[in-house]
């Protein structure tokens, strides 16, 4: 919560400086992120002129939830406007939901894509475990059944011909705690999504048994969505919003700004800067499309294996449920 007042003083303290005839009063806008500094909004507000439409046309309003299902129900009950969902969370919004209007406006960012970060799937040094045909019998960390990283993990246990609770066991953990799991011998593996995967604690004892790229193939593992009746009756602001979001990526992309960028994490994070200085916005990061496209391709293996593991009754088309007019409008802007 702490990052949405920053947001929020942030641009209500630059809407002070916009004469009063044109600020057409700025809509405020609910924005729902997860885990900082992966979800980019923790960051985009933080320093004046990264987002040059804040507090003009729109005045961002952020709000932490623990995961993409919770804000997930949040956007079905009409508390946020957009949000960020893993790809299973997306899929589960427009089945059991009912969210048959809920858009994929943008990108956030992607797995396993060549060059680039994949989750790892961490045993610790001392384990006997040395192959995944080894994990029968053990004790398994996941932070969410259904969750992203939960069905890369069944997927690979599938390849192996190994079953929750008849050849496994499977225990929901929060990603913070998962450190301590497998440290204490309490858990046999755990997903180490970034900035997780990146603690030195972690990988001090602990090593990789298997990635999401070599279970899944690539990922589109987040996607920034909207529901089709607030993006019409809010299009300017979701184009400013986008274009200031693309806007600010495209600074953190820059490797001249990288040490301002650590300093950004640290600051939203409050952790030593060292710790993200040589992975954060490199390529021992998570893919991110500059122009804001996703995967839609990716995004569609995803969801069929989602459903092909039982998580979705049908499958659906992602294309159907896509809407890059707003990202592409806010690309071309940006290109002038």
């Amino acid at each position: 919560m702490r990052l949405s007042r920053i947001a929020s003083a942030l641009a209500l303290g630059l809407a002070v400086l916009v004469p009063a005839a044109a600020q057409a009063e700025p809509y405020h806008l609910r924005i729902g992120w997860v885990v900082a500094p992966a979800d980019m909004v923790t960051l985009m507000f933080l320093k004046p002129g990264l987002a040059p439409h804040a507090g003009k046309t729109y005045i961002p309003e952020l709000t932490h939830f623990a995961g993409t299902s919770t804000e997930m129900t949040a956007m079905a009950t009409g508390q946020l406007d957009c949000a960020a969902l893993a790809y299973s969370t997306f899929a589960l919004g427009v089945e059991n939901a009912r969210m048959d209007d809920l858009r994929i406006i943008g990108d956030e960012f992607q797995d396993g894509v060549p060059g680039y970060h994949t989750n790892p799937f961490y045993v610790r040094d001392d384990s006997p475990i040395k192959t995944v045909d080894d994990l029968k019998g053990k004790v398994l960390a996941t932070n969410e059944v259904g969750s992203a990283v939960d069905i890369a993990m069944r997927a690979m246990l599938a390849k192996h011909h190994l079953k929750d609770k008849r050849d496994v066991t499977i225990i929901e953990v929060r990603f913070p705690d998962m450190k301590a799991m497998l440290s204490e011998h309490k858990v046999d593996l755990i997903s180490a999504p970034a900035p997780f995967g990146f603690d030195p604690q972690l990988t001090a004892f602990a090593r990789t048994l298997f990635t999401q790229e070599q279970a899944i193939g690539r990922t589109q593992m987040i996607v920034r969505v909207a529901r089709a009746g607030f993006l019409a009756k809010h299009r300017q602001a979701m184009v400013d919003f986008m274009e200031d979001y693309l806007h600010a990526l495209r600074y953190f992309q820059d490797p001249a700004h990288h040490d301002e960028v650590v300093a950004l994490a640290a600051q939203a994070t409050k952790r030593n800067p060292a710790f993200f200085q040589k992975w954060f916005f490199t390529k021992e990061d998570y893919y991110r499309n500059p122009n804001g496209i996703p995967d839609l391709e990716a995004l569609q293996q995803n969801i069929d294996l989602q459903h092909k593991l039982g998580f979705l009754r049908t499958s659906l088309d992602v294309k159907k449920h896509a809407d890059l007019s707003i990202v592409k409008e806010a690309a071309q802007r940006l290109a002038k």
